[in-house]
This record gives structure tokens, C-alpha cells and sequence, in this order.
């Protein structure tokens, strides 16, 4: 066995291997030296502040590959110009070796313009500030949807909802100030359904209840009647119904009579006007009526009864009575108001005592 090894055919064999082995060892690390440019280096220049376009002349020059990557927008620096470069400028490397360049863009990121028609404006106004839009001019248009944002305009064109703008574009708005009032209905009797419906809504009416004679839905049927009638005044918003048929308006006159009579009132004018007064009615304040006086109650006096005295004559003696005025002694009626007691004479009636008032209190 050991006497195999050691024949010199095995050896030769043997031997033969190793060089082959070593043969394509060094074949491989000539062709990685080769294929890596081994000991080759090249220092990366320096291009940052120039523009992209000299950038990449100088990097071809060189033998070295680059990649552009764009950063954030910045208006501090100028449209492409290169920001940054990776490696950093004086760096050997290899030659092919790609070099990554950061670039201002020309302008801001596009971005989508968000959803907002028809919305109400103040939201709208926020939706987009969010986005990074900037609001120049708002535009007012008479509308039925008031404080609505009804379009979007960038550059004097309307851009739909999606369409893509660079941040912090400039755009105008146009929002809807309401309905207008007492605006003159137009007149579509003769027109199309289908042109009517453009009349109407260019005049910012809206079609209501739309019956056709033969009981079709054909846009081209021809208006023979409408409601309100043209050249009434309404509020824009306002629904008008129509009737068509595919006759013409002179062919359908007794229809149009008959719905004259239950949508057309008829006034009658000879009745003179009414005329109406306004009135005030001021306030009136009587004044506080005082409360009636209680009546006093009256308690009678006595009257006191005085004592006869005789005097001293020969005439017959006066009586006194109450009161101021004293009765003569004749023989005659006693004076009206007073109660006098006649003289005492022979042959006459004995003289009458008075008697007390009565006073009533109620």
C-alpha cells in the first residue's frame, strides 16, 4: 500500500493537480484584479450647488455611474441643483462605482385635489389648506346651494376633484350666493324636453313633474303647456312642470284650456280696489276714579224745651219757639217754616205740642 503511494506515476499525477489547482487560483484572483480594477481608485468630485445636468457631465468624465434621487422641495435653493452626493466628494472608489445624487426639485410634490364641491365653503376652505392649497380669489355665483363651493379654478381652468397640482398652488374658488328672487319664469312652450330642460336650468329653475301625452318618456316631445306660466315671477330654485306631447301646441288648444282653468286663476277686475287704512289705536289711561264718600250717619239733637216766663204787660205773652224767627200773638197762621205755639186766649183750642223730627239714616 505504502509502496503505491510512493510510485512515481502517483506522484507525477499528484503534482500534476496541485499546479492545476494553484494554476486556477491565480487565474481567478488575476481576473478579480482585473475585473475589480484592483489598486484603481478614483476620487468622487465634488458637485454639490451645481446644477444636475453638470453634474452628470462631470461623473461620465470621471467613468464613475450616478443615480438622481429628489429630496423635499426648497425654495432657498435653485431648481435641480444637487443638494448632497454619496459618497462624499473625495472619496476613492472604484471606477463605475454609482454615485447617488439628491436634487432639489423644479417645484413642490404634486398632490390631489381633494373632494370639495358642492360642500359647504367654509369646510371646503379647510380641506384644502390641509392639502398644502393656497385660496387666491373667491368667486361669487348666484346659486340655489348658497355657501357651497360650486368649482375650482387653477389658472383661470376648472380642475376636477383627483386632478394632481404642485403643493401651495395658487387656485380660485367660486362659491354660491343663493337663490335670486322674483326672477321672470322663461318661456319653453314650443321647445323640445329636451331644450327645455337647458332653458330651465341655465335660468337655475329646476324641472319638476314632466307628464307626456302619450304617456312616453321621448326627450324630443314638444311642450304644450307649462307651470308656473312664462313671465311669472318666482324664486330661482323653483320647480316648473311641463306637459308635452308630439302635437303641437295649436293642435292640443282645448287641453291648454283646460288647464288653464285649474292652474290659471282668473281675477275678477271690475270690482273696484280694496282699500285698506291702517289704524293706530294709541293707548288710553282714564284716570283712577276715586271711591264714592261714605255718608255720614246724622244723630238727631234735641231740641231743648225752654220755659215760659210771664212778663209784666198787658199784652199777651209771646212764646219762645226754636228757630230764629218768633210768631206774632195774633190770631193769624203761623209764618211757613216755623213751629210757633199761639197765644193762650179764651175761647180758642189749647195750643198743640210740636213734635220731634224723625231722622232716617240709610
Amino acid at each position: 500500500m505504502l509502496k503505491s503511494l510512493f510510485n512515481w506515476k502517483v506522484l507525477l499525477n499528484l503534482v500534476i493537480a496541485i499546479g492545476i489547482f494553484v494554476g486556477l487560483v491565480w487565474l481567478t484572483f488575476r481576473w478579480l484584479e482585473y475585473h475589480t480594477n484592483h489598486g484603481q481608485e478614483i476620487p468622487v468630485p465634488n458637485v454639490v450647488n451645481k446644477s444636475v445636468h453638470d453634474a452628470i457631465k462631470i461623473l461620465d468624465d470621471t467613468g464613475l455611474e450616478y443615480e438622481v434621487d429628489s429630496a423635499n422641495y426648497d425654495p432657498k435653493y435653485r431648481p435641480f441643483q444637487v443638494l448632497q452626493i454619496y459618497p462624499a466628494p473625495g472619496s476613492r472608489v472604484k471606477d463605475g462605482r454609482t454615485v447617488r445624487l439628491k436634487v432639489n426639485p423644479r417645484t413642490w410634490a404634486q398632490i390631489a385635489v381633494p373632494d370639495v364641491i358642492n360642500k359647504y365653503s367654509g369646510l371646503a376652505f379647510q380641506r384644502l389648506d390641509q392639502v398644502g392649497l393656497k385660496i387666491g380669489d373667491t368667486i361669487y355665483e348666484p346659486s340655489i346651494q348658497k355657501d357651497a363651493l360650486l368649482r375650482i379654478l387653477y389658472k383661470g381652468n376648472a380642475v376636477n376633484p383627483g386632478t394632481r397640482l404642485p403643493r401651495f398652488s395658487i387656485i380660485d374658488v367660486v362659491v354660491g350666493t343663493g337663490p335670486m328672487r322674483n326672477i321672470s319664469i322663461p318661456n319653453v312652450v314650443g321647445l323640445s324636453v329636451k331644450e327645455a330642460r337647458a332653458v330651465i336650468t341655465k335660468g337655475m329653475f329646476e324641472v319638476g313633474l314632466v307628464e307626456h301625452e302619450d304617456g312616453s318618456n321621448d326627450e324630443s316631445d314638444i311642450i304644450y303647456y307649462q307651470d308656473p306660466a312664462a313671465g311669472d315671477v318666482r324664486d330661482q330654485g323653483m320647480q316648473i312642470d311641463l306637459w308635452a306631447s308630439k302635437r303641437t301646441p295649436a293642435e292640443l288648444r282645448a287641453k291648454v284650456e283646460q288647464l288653464n282653468s285649474i292652474y290659471r286663476m282668473k281675477v275678477d277686475t271690475s270690482l273696484p280696489p280694496v282699500r285698506y287704512e291702517e289704524v293706530h289705536n294709541e293707548p288710553s289711561f282714564d284716570p283712577p276714579v276715586a271711591p264714592a264718600p261714605v255718608p255720614k250717619r246724622e244723630t238727631p239733637k234735641p231740641e231743648p224745651v225752654k220755659t215760659e216766663t210771664p212778663k209784666t204787660q198787658t199784652t199777651a205773652p209771646k212764646s219762645t219757639v226754636s228757630g230764629t224767627e218768633k210768631p206774632k200773638t195774633s190770631s193769624s197762621s203761623p209764618a211757613t217754616g216755623s213751629t210757633a205755639k199761639p197765644a193762650a186766649s179764651t175761647g180758642q183750642q189749647p195750643a198743640q205740642k210740636p213734635k220731634a223730627k224723625k231722622v232716617v239714616v240709610e
